[in-house]
C-alpha cells in the first residue's frame, strides 16, 4: 500500500505526529512519503507560515488569540470565505500539487494539519485527486476549519470526549475516529521508574520533576526554577531544552551554584523523552498537544505552564476540566502547584487515575491498522 503523509510546517508537533505515522506504516510494510504541503507550493510561504506562527503566538499572544477566536467562531469572512489567504495559496498552487501527489500514486492520504486537509480538499473537489484522506487534529479540541473540509472521509480526534464537539461543529458521527493523537510507540512501552532513575543516573529515592516547553523560549526556566525553590520540597530536576542552546547555558550554569535550588540536570536536545518521563513524578510542560499525549500514556501527572493561545488553552481547558492536570498562574504559581501534588497522595492516585482512562497509547497502532485494513472499500 502507498500513503503519502501531508504536513505543514507550524510548531514541532504536526511534522512528530506524521513521523510517527510514518514509521508505523513502514513496519508494516507501507510505502510512505511524507511531504511539506508548503515546501513544494512556495517556499515564501512555508517561511511565512512556521516564522509568522513562532512570532505572533509568542510576541503578540493577544492578536493571536483575537485571530483564533474568529476562526473558531467564524465571525469573521476574512478567515472563513475562498477568499482567505490559505485558500487563495491553496488554490494557486493546487495544480503544481496535484502533480506531486499523483506521482508518487498514492492509495491513502493522511493529513496531520487542517491547512494540507483544506488542499486535498479542494483537490478533490476539482477532481484532480481521489484517493480516501484521514485528517488528524493534534490538540485536545477541534480546530477552526476542520468542519470545512466534507471530502477528508475521516477526521481523528484526541478522545472520544470531542465527539460530542465534533457533531456540534457538523462533522458526521461516521467520519470521526477518536484513536486519540498518534505518538511514537516508545512511549507504549512500559518502563519502570526505578530502571529509568538508573538509566539516568539519578537519585532513586528523591522525588523527581521533568521540565520541558521553553526550547522556543516561550517560558522563563530560570524563573520557574527560583520560585520552585520556595516549596520545600528536596527534589531533583531534569529540564530539557531542546535545541536553545541560550537557555541549556543558564541550567548548566544554575546547576553549577552552590545556593541552587535544586538538584539540576540539564538537557539539550535528546531522543530518550520517554526515558525520563518515566523517571519522574511529575512534569511542568506547556501543553502541547503531542507532549501532552505522550504525558498521557506514561500516566504522568502534568502542572501546565504558559498555553499558547487558542489551540494550548483549549488543552489546558480539557486537562483541568477532566482532572488530569493543573495550570500555573500568578496567583497559583508553580511551587504551589508541586507543593499540592507531592503532599497529597490520594489526589496523585486519582490523578493517574483519571489519566489512565482517557489515555490513548495505542493511538498510532488503532491508526495505522485502520488506514492499512480498513479504509480502502
Amino acid at each position: 500500500m502507498r500513503v503519502m503523509i501531508l504536513s505543514v510546517t507550524a510548531g514541532f508537533g504536526h511534522h512528530a505526529t506524521a513521523k510517527a505515522v510514518a514509521d508505523m506504516l513502514r513496519t508494516k510494510g507501507a510505502t510512505v512519503e511524507t511531504v511539506d504541503v508548503y515546501e513544494y507550493i512556495s517556499k515564501i510561504v512555508k517561511e511565512t507560515i512556521d516564522k509568522g506562527y513562532l512570532f505572533t503566538s509568542k510576541h503578540t499572544q493577544e492578536l493571536y488569540r483575537l485571530v483564533y477566536l474568529l476562526a473558531e467562531n467564524r465571525g469573521s469572512g476574512y478567515f472563513s470565505t475562498h477568499l482567505s489567504i490559505i485558500n487563495i495559496v491553496n488554490a494557486l498552487g493546487a495544480t503544481k500539487f496535484a502533480r506531486v501527489v499523483n506521482d508518487f500514486s498514492p492509495d491513502a492520504i493522511v493529513c496531520t494539519h487542517v491547512f494540507a486537509a483544506q488542499l486535498v480538499d479542494d483537490l478533490k473537489k476539482r477532481k484532480l485527486l481521489n484517493a480516501p484522506t484521514v485528517g488528524i487534529i493534534t490538540d485536545y479540541t477541534l480546530h477552526p476549519y476542520w468542519e470545512e473540509v466534507p471530502r477528508v472521509e475521516y477526521i481523528v480526534t484526541a478522545s472520544e470526549l470531542l465527539t460530542h464537539r465534533a457533531l456540534k461543529k457538523g462533522i458526521a458521527a461516521s467520519r470521526i475516529l477518536p484513536f486519540g493523537i498518534p505518538i511514537h510507540p516508545k512511549f507504549n512501552v512500559p518502563i519502570s521508574q526505578a530502571d529509568a532513575r538508573a538509566r539516568l543516573g539519578l537519585d532513586p529515592d528523591r522525588p523527581t520533576i521533568l521540565m520541558m516547553g521553553g526550547s522556543m523560549g516561550y517560558s522563563d526556566n530560570r524563573k520557574l526554577i527560583l520560585q520552585l525553590g520556595l516549596c520545600g520540597i528536596p527534589f531533583q530536576l531534569l529540564v530539557v531544552c531542546g535545541n536553545n542552546k541560550k537557555q541549556y547555558a543558564e541550567m548548566l550554569h544554575m546547576a553549577e551554584m552552590p545556593d541552587s535550588p535544586c538538584t539540576l540536570h540539564p538537557y539539550g536536545f535528546v531522543t530518550n523523552v520517554e526515558e525520563m518521563m518515566s523517571a519522574a513524578d511529575c512534569i511542568i510542560t506547556k501543553p502541547g498537544g503531542l507532549t501532552v499525549s505522550e504525558a498521557l500514556a506514561k500516566n504522568l501527572p502534568m502542572i501546565l505552564v504558559n498555553p499558547i493561545p487558542g489551540h494550548e488553552e483549549r488543552n489546558v481547558e480539557f486537562l483541568v476540566n477532566n482532572g488530569m492536570a493543573c495550570l500555573v498562574t500568578k496567583t497559583f504559581p508553580v511551587d504551589e502547584a508541586v507543593y499540592h501534588l507531592f503532599k497529597n497522595p490520594q489526589r496523585l492516585r486519582t490523578v493517574r487515575e483519571t489519566m489512565h482512562a482517557i489515555a490513548h497509547p495505542d493511538a498510532t497502532e488503532r491508526l495505522c491498522s485502520f488506514i492499512l485494513n480498513d479504509l480502502l472499500p
